[in-house]
């Protein structure tokens, strides 16, 4: 983890794009959700005040391993979504940050955390951070990308640290 100097008070965390569930973009043909959830979120998320239409419908899944987060504090909130007449409602937050890839500009996003204890099912590793970003042509699974975060809105945690 290197702090950055040009972005004051962000840390510099590196992560490994990974498979998801592919139901956030549609890929896995959800009969449910065809255009996928993202799709379906992103008027809900409009109407509370926050604005996804910028980035792709889909998420990048990275992850952070060995360690693990904790949200602290995030950007955005929202309790008991209702996003769909088939799925319950649920809780979601939003955390800003940028996504860096080597040798190319910095993109602006969103981490998408959507509340585990609130969520029906498609579940993530523990290690794992979902991004909402811009389209970032010919990324693949395996490939590394920096992720600029704000540490008052995350704890990152080692594994084996003992938290209260």
């Amino acid at each position: 983890m290197v702090v950055n100097q040009r972005m004051k008070n962000r840390i510099q965390l590196p992560g490994l794009v990974v498979p998801g569930h592919g139901v956030a973009s549609g890929a896995c043909n959800d009969p449910r959700f065809p255009e996928g959830t993202i799709a379906l979120q992103k008027p809900e998320f409009r109407r509370r005040g926050l604005d996804l239409d910028r980035f792709y419908s889909g998420t990048i899944n990275l992850s952070i391993a060995p360690l693990l987060f904790r949200i602290t504090r995030a950007s955005y909130h929202f309790h008991a979504l209702r996003w769909s007449d088939i799925a319950a409602a649920e809780d979601f937050s939003f955390l800003e940050c940028s996504v860096l890839r080597h040798g190319e500009a910095r993109l602006e996003g969103l981490v998408y955390y959507p509340h585990p204890e609130t969520k029906p099912e498609h579940f993530q590793a523990p290690d794992v951070l979902e991004i909402l970003t811009l389209p970032i042509p010919k990324l693949a699974y395996g490939d590394r990308l920096m992720l600029e975060l704000d540490p008052a809105q995350i704890e990152l945690i080692y594994p084996g640290k003992y938290t209260a």
